[in-house]
C-alpha cells in the first residue's frame, strides 16, 4: 500500500509531466494547424488545460468514490 506522502508525490509528478508533455505539444502540434504560438502563449495554454484536466480528474474520482 502507498503512503500518503508517496502519493503526493506521484499525484504532483504527474501533473508536471502532464504539465510538460502539454507545453511541447502546444509548440509541436499548434504551428502544423497554423497558430503560431510563443514559449509563453504555449505555458499559458499548458496551464490552462491542466487545470481542466485536474477539475476533470478530482470530479471522476468523486463520482467513483460515490459508488
Amino acid at each position: 500500500m502507498q503512503s500518503r506522502i508517496m502519493s503526493a508525490v506521484e499525484s504532483i509528478s504527474n501533473v508536471l509531466i502532464g504539465y510538460l508533455v502539454s507545453v511541447a505539444a502546444n509548440i509541436i502540434v499548434l504551428p502544423m494547424f497554423g497558430y503560431n504560438v510563443t514559449i509563453s502563449d504555449s505555458f499559458a495554454i499548458g496551464l490552462a488545460f491542466t487545470a481542466i484536466s485536474l477539475a476533470r480528474s478530482y470530479i471522476l474520482r468523486r463520482v467513483f468514490n460515490r459508488f
